[in-house]
């Protein structure tokens, strides 16, 4: 028999990265690398990476401190003094909870370890439907940043960024999570609170509206559960 190739999978502990992580572990020998920028739910996150790579035994883990993000600035996210602004679904517009290139920084950790370690593939839950239109989501950016990869790393290293959600909604993101026995309520979405999800930031709308749409329900909880999913009038 062939044994798993090695990959490491981005765990933010969010739904897209958790069932990146149950898409992943069906394929792959894991590590996880997890990485903490300034964002305000950063320990409730780090918690939830720890839950998860628990969950799929996965016992090599990496946490990276890349909070020189914070002092960047630029995000609402990483600087309280941003508004975060109260979820819309329809807006065109790129969110001040947009983190300047953050995930080039994550792929960067993430490749330098691959390199390291042996791992063939780099599992990250970006996902450009159904999300709030960062550019760093979008399938040609992985394109770009496999090619980087290729020209800076040593000529027989062989690795690939893999994002297996890239083209799905955030429903079926759902249905595919609990297809696979995700632990969702594990996972954590919310941009602003560490106890209970707001309900309110568009990651709590997005996530609120997809398990709606996908007639499922969320396990964590809410300090307000409005619904994003318009019904059809009968």
């Amino acid at each position: 028999m062939t044994a798993k190739p090695k990959a490491i999978v981005l765990l933010s502990g969010g739904m897209d990265s958790c069932v990146t992580t149950a898409m992943a572990a069906r394929e792959c020998r894991l590590a996880a690398l997890h990485v903490s920028y300034g964002q305000l739910t950063e320990a409730r996150e780090r918690r939830a990476f720890e839950q998860i790579a628990d969950f799929y035994e996965i016992t090599e883990r990496l946490h990276v401190d890349q909070s020189y993000l914070r002092r960047i600035g630029g995000s609402a996210l990483t600087d309280p003094s941003i508004s975060l602004r109260e979820a819309d679904l329809d807006a065109a517009d790129i969110p001040a909870s947009y983190v300047p290139f953050r995930n080039a920084h994550f792929l960067a950790a993430a490749v330098s370890w691959a390199e390291t370690i042996g791992a063939s593939r780099i599992y990250i839950g970006a996902v450009e439907a159904d999300s709030s239109g960062y550019p760093d989501c979008r399938p040609e950016y992985y394109q770009v940043y496999n090619r980087l990869i290729a020209a800076g790393t040593r000529p027989e290293t062989r690795i690939e960024i893999v994002t297996p959600l890239i083209t799905l909604r955030k429903q079926e993101i759902v249905k595919k999570g609990i297809e696979l026995g995700a632990p969702f309520h594990l996972s954590w979405s919310c941009y602003r609170s560490q106890e209970m999800a707001c309900g309110r930031c568009d990651s709590c709308a997005l996530r609120l509206r997809a398990f709606e749409q996908a007639g499922a329900k969320d396990a964590i909880p809410y300090a307000a559960q409005p619904s994003y999913h318009p019904h059809a009038a009968s």
